[in-house]
């Protein structure tokens, strides 16, 4: 009898603990490409984040919406940007996919694990609205520590573009402002781990935890920069080629692939002028600075976890809003800011332009804001100890071709939620996401028919192994898209445009992106710039 009772005492605490409700975390980098971390080829040290993966999974093949603002937008919401109401950035163009902002009829991950009892919050990066009214706690956030814009100076929160505004972040309804000694990033791990500290431990939490590096400008510790200063000076294209074969050591590229050219707007790194080698490689330096500090506060949100006793409770996803940023600051630009102290320090502004974000975006071309591979690719760790099947722990997920629409689902599985069709008396749109929750098991699960992108102009379809993709306003003319196609099972990095060989496939593809830009409310091209250029006549008057 006392046999029998034990059993049964054993198989209620098995239920009872499988049925404890998952903390749940999602870390974003801003503007990271995909071989930026140690676990995806990087020679940068992110001993943290390398740990998450070698207890969880990586993900092969993992999309993002080419851009901050869509990308935050679609991942709180499981929706595509344009259904949230952020078809491009936070400006308003006056129509229903491009009002700037996440719109009624979308739900966040954390209005629903609010509703379910999570505690909530949102540290780091919002970047989906300024006014009063678009702050994190108007969307399910407990507790929020929020820098409300795009970029900014990671020293101060000064005046640094032609808008005239400083940076802001606010707390608890109102500004926050820094001390001396302020370093953004140390900021927002500090602040995470308050939050940590201070919920109530009764209670399952969710967190986003948006950092801003590296985003430029290139500002970091120097102590940091010093760590890697040097490293550098044998050039991208060497450094680009070292990380293409680890990441064929690591399996995230098959091993018959071949390193594809650099980007035709990069040159070779043996003409670059030997004067000017220094100056490219601090540059590089600062960027791994900033990556490097980054995942060292991950480790700290991972201590104050583990000193509570919730590690192994928690589930952790690692990823970036975009591909590596070739956005250059010229003279010329929006940036006022002081270029001419030292590399990295407040008194410059300085970012680390294509040849270094071709690196990043190693085996992949193009960048932030293109819906080529190299804009829309992001690494994705997740880390979940009370979920995935031990058995799969450190490997890596090549065939679930997942996107950030999946995280939301993800979320709510993960918490026992249901996705609702009405909140009160708003109508919900349906997530076109699907949990990843399968592949915790080892299982791919059901693939999307089809993933979609729009981000000013440029476009994309991916059908199965299929890709038709065309590139933004250059790409243009007179309204009708330069489409190529690509067969990313032959061709994953998109060097062999076959549309000419596949006319019929261009135009089922093509088919399929209209009726679903037609279903989101994505302008054209030629409306889409006509209203961009009214709004800042606007502005300007």
């Amino acid at each position: 009898m006392k046999a029998i009772s034990l059993v049964i005492f054993a198989c209620i605490f098995f239920i009872a603990a499988s049925a404890k409700r998952q903390n749940i975390i999602i870390i974003l980098a801003d503007d990271m490409g995909y071989s930026d971390i140690g676990c995806y080829g990087s020679e940068i040290e992110t001993p943290n984040l390398d740990y998450l993966a070698s207890q969880g999974l990586r993900y092969k093949q993992f999309y993002n919406a080419a851009r901050c603002c869509p990308s935050r937008a679609s991942i709180l919401t499981g929706l595509y940007p344009h259904q949230a109401g952020v078809g491009e950035m936070t400006g308003d163009l006056g129509v229903p996919a491009y009002r700037g902002f996440i719109k009624p009829n979308a739900t966040t991950i954390a209005e629903q694990l609010g509703n379910a009892g999570y505690d909530t919050f949102v540290v780091g990066k919002w970047h989906l609205g300024e006014s009063r009214e678009r702050w994190p706690d108007q969307y399910g956030f407990d507790r929020y520590f929020s820098f409300l814009g795009g970029a900014g100076s990671f020293f101060n929160l000064d005046v640094w573009s032609t808008s005239g505004k400083p940076s802001r972040i606010v707390e608890a309804g109102k500004d926050w402002y820094p001390d001396e000694g302020f370093y953004m990033t140390t900021t927002f791990t500090d602040k995470a781990v308050q939050y940590i500290n201070e919920r109530d431990q009764e209670k399952p939490f969710f967190m986003y935890l948006a950092y801003t590096a590296p985003h430029w400008p290139l500002h970091a510790l120097p102590e940091d920069i010093a760590k890697y200063k040097g490293r550098y000076l044998e050039g991208w294209d060497k450094i680009r080629e070292k990380r293409f074969e680890r990441l064929k050591e690591i399996g995230l590229v098959d091993a018959n692939f071949e390193l594809p050219p650099r980007n035709r707007e990069v040159d070779p790194w043996e003409s670059i002028p030997r004067e000017a080698h220094e100056e490219w490689d601090i540059k590089m330096a600062i960027y791994a600075a900033m990556v490097d500090s980054m995942d060292r506060g991950i480790g700290e949100v991972m201590q104050a976890l583990e000193e509570q006793e919730v590690l192994e409770d928690t589930v952790i996803f690692f990823l970036s809003d975009n591909g590596g940023c070739h956005e250059e600051i010229v003279p010329w630009s929006r940036i006022i800011s002081p270029q001419d102290g030292e590399p990295g320090s407040a008194d410059t502004f300085i970012s680390y332009d294509r040849p270094w974000a071709n690196v990043s975006n190693t085996p992949f071309d193009w960048y932030k804001s293109y819906n080529h591979e190299g804009g829309i690719a992001t690494p994705l760790v997740a880390f979940a100890p009370g979920i995935i099947d031990e058995s799969i722990r450190g490997s890596i997920e090549k065939n679930r071709v997942g996107h950030i629409i999946d995280l939301l689902p993800t979320c709510l599985e993960i918490a026992g939620v249901d996705y609702p069709a009405f909140i009160g008396d708003r109508v919900i749109t349906p997530t076109p996401g699907r949990s990843l929750i399968h592949s915790f098991s080892g299982n791919s699960g059901t693939p999307h028919h089809a993933l979609f992108w729009e981000h000013m102009a440029s476009r994309a379809v991916r059908e199965g192994d299929w890709k038709l993709v065309a590139n933004g306003k250059s790409a243009w003319v007179e309204d009708i898209p330069v489409w190529e196609l690509y067969n990313l099972k032959d061709d994953p990095f998109e060097t062999q445009n076959v549309a000419g060989n596949y006319p019929e496939r261009v135009e089922y593809m093509q088919k399929l992106y209209d009726k679903w830009a037609d279903e989101v409310g994505v302008l054209e091209a030629k409306a889409f710039f006509e209203k961009k250029r009214i709004v800042r006549m606007q502005r300007t008057n």
